[in-house]
Formats: structure tokens, C-alpha cells, sequence
């Protein structure tokens, strides 16, 4: 009789990869952010440990700098939800079955281009001497003044990781049962009805995908910023970047980076809170409780009178 192995085992090399790559890194990053720099040529050391990186970093000049990140990171993941919900529904429910696949191909055309080479892209477009201001002032415009500031590293940012958005919104819309739609419809809702009512709950995993797949990358970013922002739009991850290969302080960077993951973590549960909450009445309506009836009230009886 053969013995079967163990299900964990399945599973063994995920972890392996999971642990070398990923739990191993941020490990030692976070023992790094206890340690110092102990001289100019030296990176870190942690003979001596202590919070004193932290109290670096908790100054008014980093914690600006947050809130810049923060505020790129929360408004450019909402408008890659506005922008590809639309979308994404219409290539799951309203295209026709042959051209999906093409769709599909198109979103993901840009990231067949470096990462990098596309942001410079945008860095040519918003130029003031570029196609866009050229255009703008044919037609009696200003130049443009848009390059070098926080709105242009939303844009680039909304650029780059809305197919990050798109595909898992697709995913889900697609995965749908198109006859709970068509039930919907054939018991009175309409179109707006059936949508928030049917299509978006049953598409919520998608959502959450696509929210957390644009959100955790774009905190991080330090290309786009470096690219379009400029000293106006500076964010954490350059000053990650710079710590650690400008300034070779890894302890510094590495309390950076741990604060920077703390404070994603936070904004992400932060998020899942409100919007349990503020879903949390529509639920409450839409329940749908499954049990026994009440037992119906018992007849009264009516007394007859019998003619003399």
C-alpha cells in the first residue's frame, strides 16, 4: 500500500521561497534599524543596539514626507479604482467573448516596457517645451507648469499601476454568474440596482486584489517620484533609496523602511474598517435569515347562533 505524503509537504517549496526572499530580507532589515553607523566607510553595525534610528526618523522633515507619501499613495489608489472599475466591467460584461482576450493583451502592454523608460515617457509629455504644452499653447494655453510636482507623480503613478487595478477587477467581474444578473432583472431592479446590489458584492475580492496590489507598490515607489516630482514631490522610498545607496547608512534606511511598512500596514487596516463600517447598515438590511417560521396565530372562534 502506497503511503501518501503529508499535504504541508505540497506546499514546502512556497514556503522555502516565501521565507529566503521574503521573511528572511525583512528580518534583517529590522535588526539593521536597532543598530548605527559606526564611521563613513562602514554601512551598520549592531554590537550596540538601541531606538535612536527611530528617533531619526520621527522628525518634521520625514514626517512631511509622509504624509506627501500618503497622500499619493491613498488619492492615486482611489483614482485607479474610479478609473478602472469602468473599465474593467466593460471588458468582462459588455465586450464580446472574442475580443477579451485582446483586451486583456492591451492592459498589459505596458508593462512590456521598462518600468523606468515609461516614466521618463511622461516626464517628456509633461515637459514644458514638450508635445502636450506645445499643443496647449496653439490653441492660446500657458505652458505647462505641471512637471516636477505632486500632480505629476500622480499621474505617473496612476499610469503605472492601473493595470495592477484593472486585472483583478476583471477577474472578478467576469467570474460573476451572468444568470444572478438576468434574475435581478427579471425581478425588478434595474440596471444600478443589479450593480451595486449583485455584480459589485459578489466582485469584492476582486476589489480587495487590486486595492492592495496598486496601494503596497506605489508607498514604496521612488522612481516616479525621482522622475516627475522632484523636490515637490518627494516621497518615503526615495528616502529609503538614498540611505542606503547615497548616504551608505542601511541602520537609518532601515528604520525608514520599517516605519514605511508600519505606517502601510496601519493605512491598509484603517481602510478595511471604514469600509466595514460603512457597509456595515446595508448588510445588516440585506440579511437574509434562514429558519423556522413563527407559528400562526391561532383562530379566534366565532360563536354561531343557532335559531330557535
Amino acid at each position: 500500500m502506497r503511503r501518501r505524503l503529508p499535504g504541508f509537504l505540497l506546499a514546502a517549496p512556497a514556503w522555502a521561497w516565501l521565507t529566503i526572499f521574503f521573511i528572511a530580507p525583512v528580518a534583517m532589515v529590522v535588526w539593521f534599524s536597532f543598530g548605527y553607523k559606526p564611521s563613513i566607510f562602514a554601512t551598520q553595525a549592531t554590537d550596540k543596539l538601541s531606538f535612536d534610528r527611530y528617533a531619526e526618523v520621527l522628525t518634521p522633515t520625514f514626517f512631511a514626507t509622509f504624509q506627501n507619501t500618503l497622500w499619493v499613495g491613498v488619492v492615486g489608489t482611489v483614482l485607479c479604482f474610479l478609473i478602472g472599475l469602468p473599465v474593467a466591467y466593460w471588458m468582462a460584461v459588455k465586450a464580446p467573448p472574442s475580443k477579451r482576450g485582446l483586451l486583456v493583451a492591451l492592459v498589459m502592454v505596458p508593462f512590456w516596457t521598462n518600468f523606468l523608460v515609461r516614466t521618463i515617457g511622461w516626464q517628456v509629455i509633461l515637459a514644458p517645451e514638450g508635445v502636450l504644452s506645445t499643443m496647449l499653447q496653439g490653441v492660446g494655453f500657458e505652458p505647462l507648469a505641471i512637471l516636477n510636482t505632486r500632480g505629476a507623480v500622480l499621474i505617473g503613478v496612476v499610469y503605472n499601476y492601473l493595470p495592477l487595478m484593472i486585472l483583478p477587477l476583471f477577474v472578478a467581474f467576469d467570474r460573476v454568474n451572468g444568470p444572478l444578473r438576468e434574475a435581478s432583472k427579471d425581478l425588478g431592479a434595474g440596471k444600478l440596482t443589479t450593480f451595486f446590489r449583485i455584480t459589485l458584492p459578489l466582485a469584492q475580492p476582486g476589489i480587495v486584489a487590486g486595492v492592495l496590489l496598486v496601494f503596497i507598490p506605489l508607498m514604496g515607489d521612488y522612481i516616479t517620484a525621482t522622475v516627475l516630482g522632484g523636490a515637490k514631490g518627494n516621497m518615503v522610498g526615495q528616502l529609503v533609496a538614498s540611505q542606503f545607496q547615497t548616504a551608505q547608512n542601511w541602520a537609518l534606511g532601515s528604520a525608514m523602511a520599517v516605519v514605511l511598512i508600519f505606517v502601510i500596514m496601519l493605512t491598509a487596516a484603517a481602510g478595511a474598517i471604514l469600509v466595514w463600517l460603512v457597509s456595515w447598515p446595508f448588510r445588516a438590511r440585506n440579511r437574509l435569515v434562514i429558519g423556522t417560521a413563527p407559528a400562526a396565530a391561532a383562530p379566534v372562534p366565532v360563536r354561531e347562533e343557532v335559531a330557535a
